[in-house]
């Protein structure tokens, strides 16, 4: 008797998985049996992805909401495609691609028809990948030449900087309270304790 599995991935903890698995709930494939990763595709390091894989037995049925959720290139999709339905032996459903269904066309003109539909999807999905990617960097080098600053926004030194370092040299105050007034980290106040004494020596000069 057949096991039939999920597998859903989002590219990070901040996307939300619901989409793929409300297409799964709806194929009737059981939570328990639903893997989930929540990481990038880049690699296949993935705990869950990997712990499927090693579940999969030949005659086994496997759901993805869509292509891409096997890998974030042509290769990789290709070569996972490959180790689950030849090597491993199970059958694929892609939800979103009902074209892509190991479970049809098991003759020769069907498993043909399959790999040309799974190799045009791959290269489109690396394709829009690509194109995300450049179109993201020409947006941040625009962005940049209109001044625009990436990163996190730097925390300004308090107006009476001088007065705190001196308080805490004099030992009327202690580490922790000087954090606290400057609103910063241990290693960020030593930094800038360090510039403000080059600047105080230069001035002495």
């Amino acid at each position: 008797m057949e096991n039939i599995y999920g597998y859903v991935r989002v590219s990070s903890i901040d996307q939300n998985e619901d989409r793929q698995m409300i297409a799964l709930k709806e194929k009737s494939v059981m939570k328990t049996h639903i893997y989930i990763d929540k990481q990038s595709g880049k690699d296949f390091e993935r705990p869950s992805y990997k712990k499927l894989v090693k579940k999969l037995k030949p005659g086994d049925l496997l759901y993805i909401h869509s292509i891409d959720r096997l890998g974030r290139n042509y290769e990789e999709i290709q070569k996972q495609w490959r180790i689950l339905t030849k090597e491993i032996g199970i059958d694929i459903c892609v939800i979103n691609m009902p074209l892509l269904d190991t479970r049809m066309g098991k003759d020769l003109m069907g498993t043909f028809i399959a790999d040309l539909i799974l190799q045009i999807l791959s290269f489109a999905a690396q394709n829009e990948r690509e194109t995300i990617k450049k179109r993201q960097a020409e947006g941040i080098a625009a962005a940049k030449a209109k001044g625009v600053k990436f990163g996190r926004p730097k925390k300004h030194i308090p107006d009476n900087f001088d007065k705190i370092v001196h308080e805490w040299e004099k030992k009327k105050i202690s580490l922790d309270e000087v954090l606290q007034r400057c609103n910063t980290s241990e290693a960020t106040f030593y930094r800038r304790l360090r510039k403000y004494r080059e600047s105080n020596s230069l001035e002495k000069i």
